[in-house]
């Protein structure tokens, strides 16, 4: 997408309407008699409207039009709003996404049915209506902003809008032009006066102004009674009523009154943000990341060097990259309720569809998680809130007799968890079957009839390819195709999934997720002659390793912090380590959630900038490592995979204490 093209510039605002009018749709669906939301789903529409024949999107403008007209009919009292019309209005919302993004697919039938649908919606309410508002005239005096044009405003148009409200008189003030050395031919220099006479509010009139009322000079007053009569075009124009300047303007008189200071043109507000292309932002981390690597580079030549100006030098472009890599990472990051709000819609369409009562709550929204992730996460979780509506949740009679609310919940939440984002999916409905999935496993041969497993190891199961409880297939479910892809999904991002049940009390799944997939602070330690990263907001505390505790064979021991037994794993044995071990061993003290463990180094050597390097396809199965980091001398070091090594140590933990 070329961001110079004003229709691709069209089409990424008409996005965001098009998300800020389904919000606005769904809100209405809770409280239909809510006239602010009525307001913000016309404003919604209007501007998608104007900009869209603004554009050249012509189709999309036309039917837009259409919708608009029903809820200017709701907010003008002539109809009132009910949830046929926000579920047409919802409809024919996706209908205006189809017509700017892909026009060519969209089907004129499809499109009439739709608007049919729509007009029925109001009938019922239109033919009881109140009569139609008395008539009132009105004059406007309005003066657009000199770049008005530039930044791709018709006056024109406007225009024509004021006439589609009713009978209008134009008549365009030309006190403002230069001579023709002084003339800007992309500037607008008219103003104009108008005298309108409609039956609308006077809020529709300010709704034609909504692009530019922040920069232009609007006059609307009533129109006395004895001033009403159009004016005569043969005739000189009448000036009563009008501002001093204008009715000079139309005597004649420019010379004789001075310009009002108050007239002029005020300038446009300074925009506060600034439209990014996505690619642009990943080039930039990617500059940021090799300047990361390089910096470490200089630190350690530095290091070595006994010129102090050096030393210097490679401590301020320290300080400067970390502050380019906070800001770079800052920009990334982004509150995952952007990402929450689209699911709204899904569980409204689903329970209608499947004729069940479903609440969505959301937790957490303002969490913040890297940009690249949230993109990856759409299609998971909306196959994960289908799976909880279409098996999880009961039908109405199922929950009245289970002793349920009729209203079945669904729990979206997010929290930060050290170095990782936990999104759970929550429902209250009638759980997993523990025994069909057990039934299903042994008869694909995924487990023997007397095996005893726990039943998260049980349930990891239903994200086998293929693999489905369910004996009907419908168009929701039944072929074992999604959740398999779900966990593809969320492994390609470094992170994992996890699945809980409870029998008549509701299944949750957690999906643990890395906070940024780009650089991390970390913590460079050495095992034997190898370098190993952790990554440092994980890390609570080092400490070092008692004597007695070096000796003790096997791979778990316990370490007394302040009264605290944390079990500690000595890394050595787990990599294989040839080299003797050093002397005097240190303890790592890493968390994941709420467990806590140590790992056994044999030198903590210090902080490091870690940009993180995807490991290849061959070593994915390697879970003690979650990716590799270039160092400063070119040599590679894995990271290590924090919450796999705390629950190793924890599983030791328990294994250790049962056996006693």
């Amino acid at each position: 997408m070329n961001p110079t093209n004003p229709q691709d510039i069209f089409k990424q605002e008409a996005q965001e309407l098009l998300a800020q009018l389904e919000t606005t749709l769904l809100d209405l669906d809770n409280d239909p008699g809510d006239m602010s939301l009525i307001d913000a789903a016309f404003r919604a529409l209007h501007t998608i409207k104007g900009s869209g024949s603004m554009f050249g999107f012509d189709a999309a403008a036309a039917f837009t039009h259409h919708v608009e007209t029903a809820f200017d009919q709701v907010r003008q009292g002539k109809a009132a709003p009910n949830r046929d019309l926000i579920t047409v209005a919802l409809r024919a919302r996706d209908q205006m996404r189809l017509l700017i993004e892909r026009p060519e697919e969209a089907d004129p039938a499809a499109e009439e049915a739709l608007l049919a649908s729509l007009h029925q919606s109001l009938q019922p309410i239109a033919a009881n209506a109140s009569p139609s508002s008395r008539e009132q005239t009105w004059r406007i005096n309005m003066r657009l902003p000199r770049d008005v044009m530039a930044n791709g405003t018709n006056p024109l148009l406007l225009l024509d809008e004021l006439r589609s409200l009713g009978s209008a008189t134009v008549t365009p003030l030309t006190d403002e032009i230069p001579v023709l050395q002084e003339f800007d031919p992309a500037a607008c220099y008219l103003s104009w006066d108008i005298v309108l006479k409609t039956d609308k509010p006077r809020e529709a009139i300010e709704d034609v102004f909504i692009f530019v009322r922040d920069e232009m000079q609007l006059e609307i007053t009533p129109f006395e009674s004895g001033a009403a009569q159009t004016p005569d075009p043969g005739a000189a124009p009448e000036t009563e009523g009008l501002p001093e300047k204008t009715g000079a303007v139309l005597a004649g008189k420019v010379h004789e009154t001075p310009k009002q200071e108050a007239r002029q043109p005020q300038p446009a507000a300074a925009s506060a943000s600034v439209r990014v292309t996505a690619e642009r932002l990943d080039e930039l981390m990617d500059r940021v990341g090799e300047l990361v690597i390089t910096q470490s580079r200089l630190k350690q030549i530095a290091a070595s060097s006994s010129d102090q100006q050096v030393r210097a030098v490679a401590e301020e472009i320290e300080r400067l990259a970390l502050e380019l890599r906070d800001t770079t990472m800052g920009i990334r990051m982004v509150p995952i309720g952007s990402l929450f709000g689209r699911f709204r819609r899904v569980v409204h369409d689903l329970s209608r569809d499947l004729g069940k009562q479903v609440n969505l709550t959301m937790e957490g929204e303002e969490t913040e998680l890297d940009k690249t992730v949230i993109e990856q996460l759409n299609d998971p979780l909306v196959h994960l809130i289908r799976n909880s509506i279409d098996h999880g949740i009961e039908g109405p009679d199922e929950r009245a007799a289970a002793g349920k609310a009729p209203a079945g919940q669904i729990t979206l939440s997010a929290r930060h968890a050290g170095t990782e984002v936990h999104i759970t999916i929550a429902d209250d409905g009638r759980g997993l079957n523990r025994e069909r999935i057990r039934q299903r496993a042994i008869e694909r041969g995924l487990i023997t009839a007397d095996a005893s497993i726990s039943d998260a190891e049980l349930f990891q199961v239903v994200f086998l390819p293929g693999f489905s409880t369910v004996s009907e297939v419908t168009n929701l479910s039944g072929r074992g195709v999604g959740m398999d892809v779900v966990k593809r999904t969320i492994e390609a991002l470094r992170g994992k999934i996890e699945l809980s049940s409870m029998p008549n009390l509701g299944a949750k799944v957690t999906l643990r997720l890395p906070l940024t997939l780009a650089i991390i602070d970390g913590l460079l330690v050495r095992i034997g002659q190898a370098r190993y990263v952790l990554p440092l907001s994980a890390v609570e505390e080092c400490v070092e390793l008692p004597p007695c505790d070096s000796a003790l064979p096997g791979q778990c021991s316990f370490l007394n912090i302040r009264g605290e037994l944390v079990p500690f794993l000595r890394l050595r044995e787990l990599f294989a380590a040839r080299t003797p071990p050093d002397r005097y061993q240190k303890v790592v003290v890493v968390a994941a959630g709420d467990m806590k463990a140590g790992l056994v180094v044999d030198q903590v050597i210090g902080n490091h900038q870690t940009v993180i390097k995807s490991l290849s396809k061959l070593h994915s199965g390697i879970e003690m490592f979650s990716g590799a980091t270039i160092l400063g001398d070119g040599a590679v070091a894995l990271i290590l995979d924090i919450p796999h090594l705390v629950e190793f140590g924890q599983a030791a933990e328990e294994t250790m204490r049962d056996a006693a």
